[in-house]
């Protein structure tokens, strides 16, 4: 199993918004490709007026990332409206591959 991490913020004021939209497109995008092995949206509050969103998720190989993510799963995957949202977001994101779990 291969554990993929991205992390992206928003003004704390669109939090909940950007959480709301979260769940229609990219829990539904990342759900819905099959080999994912489930996900965790996760969120919190930061210094300032910022909210950070921690996503993780669980896939069952390269092929199923790459279904999601395309040619270079490295590179993060963006939905439409995501910038109306974010104030900062990295543009990659980070893989481990899983060797124990419980």
């Amino acid at each position: 199993m291969i554990v993929r991490t991205w992390r992206g913020w928003t003004r704390s004021s669109q939090a909940t918004a950007y959480e709301e939209y979260l769940l229609r497109t990219g829990f539904q995008g990342y759900t819905g490709t099959p080999g994912n092995r489930g996900a965790y949206f996760t969120r919190r509050e930061v210094e300032g007026d910022r909210t950070e969103f921690f996503l993780i998720s669980l896939w069952e190989s390269w092929e199923a990332i790459r279904a999601f993510a395309g040619d270079d799963p490295a590179q993060a995957v963006f939905y439409a409206s995501d910038d109306e949202f974010l104030v900062d977001k990295e543009t990659t994101v980070e893989h481990y591959e899983v060797f124990a779990s419980a």
